[in-house]
């Protein structure tokens, strides 16, 4: 059974919501959304408070090559463009809407109907995928029309779609390809043509052998396309970890990119939203958002519009468990981060919602290094997380920047297989941020005067 060659752990896989088919969540009185749902610049308003608005319609223009078009997920008025506190408690734009019923923008098919065939150009699909401001699902939010923008000098040789969702407790990428595999698949043709390449392969872990199965038998219509069953091991998910299992081909450290080994990876719900968007008109104003932990009553599977606040999630879902601790996460317990603001929006990025509760809540009690190197066993990329880790806490930025601080995914592994509980991932991801900061501020103060 294929799977990346280096590092990783195998965490408790809690899928409590693999069974629970997609159910559609119900529309909330009022949405707030981000201009910032993705890498790279925020979207530009265009629209004024008092607006009206119909769903689909685009209320945001991408502010840059490397941004992504928003849209207005509910039919209403907008009421505000103004600072409001995301998930973490950080103030950002955002444009707030009313909601008055649920009309629709012109030109969006809604229908379930199949729509396999696509006449467009390998430009015109680019231009679709952009205009309907898709970004990867799974967590990163890169826009989808960058990575498909292959760059002069670089040929793709393959497509990889990523089913693996190897976080723990995460059922939303699963869910959608079992409910929505010809739609994937027909994705996965449109992928293919926009980077013009005539293999694709979507790899998925042997713990979703309905998922491998189903999707096996529809491939068998699709030329080129085949489902790669991988070795369970996180963080497969990761593209370079997936690259490796899939293709055997290691990508370079930074700034190389996939496309640097010949790889094109998207997100199995990405690749559903590009069909969406390119033989549909749909932009993405909605995905399927997983609810769970151990102590929520219903864990689910929800489609949900964006902007639709994550109490309402909870609500679905049974509500908050009684305990006297708590802990919230946008994502999963390895890569999501905590909340402290439970009406903040559902945004592009964000495929789960997971409550821990009682000791599962609660960090345990750091103590000294104990010099056993488990981190370095467990690191994807080849670092020595414990070594970065002291040199973020001692401020060594040249010292990180030498030692490829950069080159981490921030996966969670040293941190979740350290014996003495050391808080190991938030100082690398410290360290990385500032790191990452003055490599731009180098770069900045290098290029040309106007």
């Amino acid at each position: 059974m294929k799977t990346f060659p280096m590092g990783g752990v195998h965490p408790s896989e809690n899928k409590l919501s693999k069974a629970k088919p997609i159910e559609v969540l119900a529309l909330p009185d009022t949405v707030r959304i981000p201009l910032a749902q993705h890498i790279g610049a925020p979207a530009v308003a265009k629209v004024a408070k008092g607006d009206k608005v119909l769903a689909g319609q685009l209320i945001a223009e991408a502010g840059s090559f490397m941004s992504a078009n928003i849209h207005a997920p509910v039919s209403g008025t907008v009421t505000a463009v103004d600072m409001q506190p995301n998930g973490q408690g950080l103030r950002q734009m955002m444009i707030t809407i009313q909601r008055e019923g649920d009309e629709w923008a012109e030109g969006i098919d809604r229908s379930e109907t199949l729509v396999r065939e696509c006449t467009l150009s390998a430009q015109e699909i680019v231009a679709k995928i952009k205009a309907a401001g898709i970004v990867g699902m799974g967590g990163a939010t890169f826009p989808t029309h960058v990575k498909l923008s292959v760059p002069p000098g670089k040929k793709a040789e393959c497509v990889i779609v990523n089913g693996v969702e190897c976080e723990p407790y995460l059922t939303s990428d699963h869910r959608t390809m079992l409910e929505h595999g010809e739609e994937l698949l027909v994705g996965v043709t449109i992928l293919m043509k926009a980077v013009d390449v005539k293999r694709a392969y979507i790899g998925i872990e042997n713990n979703k052998p309905d998922a491998i199965a189903h999707l096996t038998q529809l491939a068998r219509a699709y030329e080129g396309i085949e489902v790669v069953p991988l070795k369970v091991m996180y963080p497969q998910g990761g593209e370079k970890q997936l690259i490796a299992a899939v293709t055997g081909r290691q990508v370079p450290p930074p700034p190389a990119l996939p496309i640097d080994v010949g790889a094109v990876v998207c997100n199995a719900s990405t690749t559903y939203a590009v069909y969406r968007a390119v033989q549909k008109n749909m932009p993405l104003v909605e995905r399927v958002v997983t609810v769970t932990g151990k102590g929520m009553k219903e864990p689910k599977n929800l489609l949900t519009r964006m902007g639709t606040p994550v109490s309402a999630l909870l609500e679905a879902a049974g509500g908050l468990p009684e305990s006297e601790t708590l802990k919230v996460i946008n994502g999963g317990p390895m890569m999501g981060r905590a909340m402290v603001e439970l009406d903040s929006p559902v945004t592009k990025g964000c495929s789960g919602i997971t409550v821990m509760s009682g000791a599962d809540a609660v960090r345990r009690e750091a103590s000294q290094c104990i010099k056993c190197a488990k981190c370095v066993a467990a690191c994807p990329m080849g670092l020595e997380p414990y070594y970065l880790s002291k040199m973020a806490r001692k401020k060594g930025w040249e010292e990180l920047e030498a030692q490829m601080i950069t080159s981490c995914i921030e996966c969670g592994c040293c941190q979740s297989s350290c014996p003495a509980y050391l808080p190991l991932l938030d100082w690398v991801r410290l360290g990385k941020q500032t790191v990452m900061g003055i490599i731009r501020s180098r770069a900045a103060a290098a290029a040309p005067k106007k």
